[in-house]
């Protein structure tokens, strides 16, 4: 069993430094509530499909947005997986990263099932994989990769031996969004739920708050419910919804 921080923290979109630094302080209040592992959005360094991921998009692991991350993890002793805009060659992807305590990035997942609106912001990744660690073997998908047809992708990754799944991701919905009426987090339970009971395998996804401020999805708002599914398929737990319900959850796994 290990403790895991599941951070639904707000994304500004475009301001990298300022959402990197608040990162980093939340990375350091999860170590110190004794988390071992900390898992972060998607995209978090400049939102996810802001137009600032062609002209702001780093290289990793030695691009400031990593290095950043990568210090954090030294330096708080946690483990930290999260979601950066990464610059490759001439290409743009939405890029996952999972690192060690020490620092090192021992994990890369490049987005796949990027939707329709995105990819004229993000190339499509090309492979999976999963890594092996003091915690067990870890799997990383990004958002919409958990609802690739069939849950194709992250059964793949419980076929190449995951024992849990991590997934940052940026959940919105239409600013008139009514919770009360149609509470989120159904769609996500309806892939998460039989992929984590067949294969006995947690699955937590953590989406960030705040309002969308440029690209398509403009004017929508990113409310949290962040999800962790059990393996027994059942919830863990559901973090609180809005813009505003930035929040660290413990979890034990």
């Amino acid at each position: 069993m290990f403790k895991l921080a599941m951070i639904q923290m707000l994304v500004i979109g475009g301001e990298r430094e300022e959402n990197l630094n608040h990162a980093v302080s939340l990375i350091e209040k999860a170590a110190n509530q004794g988390a071992e592992i900390a898992l972060l959005p998607e995209c978090l360094d400049l939102g996810w499909t802001h137009p600032s991921s062609g002209t702001l998009a780093e290289v990793i692991p030695e691009g400031e947005s990593c290095r950043i991350l990568r210090k954090a993890a030294a330096d708080f002793h946690i483990h930290v997986c999260a979601g950066i805009t990464e610059h490759a060659g001439d290409k743009v992807y939405n890029t996952a990263v999972f690192i060690d305590e020490n620092g090192e990035v021992i994990l890369q997942h490049r987005k796949i099932n990027v939707l329709d609106i995105g990819r004229q912001y993000y190339s499509t990744g090309d492979r999976l994989n999963a890594v092996d660690t003091i915690f067990g073997r870890v799997g990383l998908m990004i958002c919409a990769d958990g609802f690739a047809e069939g849950q194709v992708l992250s059964r793949s990754l419980g076929l190449m031996g995951a024992e849990f799944l991590l997934s940052p991701c940026a959940w919105a919905v239409r600013d008139n969004h009514d919770n009360t009426t149609d509470p989120y987090g159904d769609f996500w339970r309806e892939v998460y739920i039989p992929v984590a009971r067949d294969f006995e395998m947690p699955i937590i996804g953590v989406s960030n708050v705040g309002a969308i401020t440029g690209g398509p999805w403009k004017g929508r708002k990113c409310i949290g419910s962040s999800l962790a599914i059990g393996p027994n398929g059942k919830d863990i737990i559901q973090g609180p919804y809005g813009i505003n319900a930035e929040t660290i959850i413990l979890i034990d796994i």
